[in-house]
């Protein structure tokens, strides 16, 4: 049994996942909160915000963010490939600054317009 804090709303419940018995969840106050408890203990996932150096632009950093969830296992991973990454301004909010970060599917993108 693993019990977790559901984040999918502000309410925060306290969610026991009983993985004995198919992953059963109880302590929801609604269904989006047993997918999560469900999704949480079999696989997490996270969408990794983070920033990347910008040249060409009086703003030396820009935000990014993966466009969907990402295996939680891979966060560091992720990150680290920002490491070497400057991308020249201007940057248009939602480029695609990292395409498909550890073959996972999801891109960084910028949240940020640069001029």
């Amino acid at each position: 049994m693993k019990n977790i804090v559901c984040i999918c709303c502000p309410i925060g419940c306290w969610l026991s996942v009983d993985e004995q018995h198919d992953y059963a969840v109880t302590g929801n106050s609604c269904t989006r909160g047993e997918a999560y408890g469900k999704q949480e203990v079999r696989d997490p996932q996270r969408i990794v915000t983070s920033t990347v150096a910008v040249r060409g632009s009086n703003i030396v950093r820009c935000p990014v963010k993966t466009d969907r969830t990402i295996p939680k296992h891979l966060l560091f991973e992720a990150i680290k490939t920002l490491d070497r990454i400057v991308v020249p301004a201007p940057i248009a909010l939602g480029q695609v600054i990292v395409p498909d970060v550890c073959h996972t599917g999801a891109n960084f993108i910028a949240t940020r317009k640069i001029e």
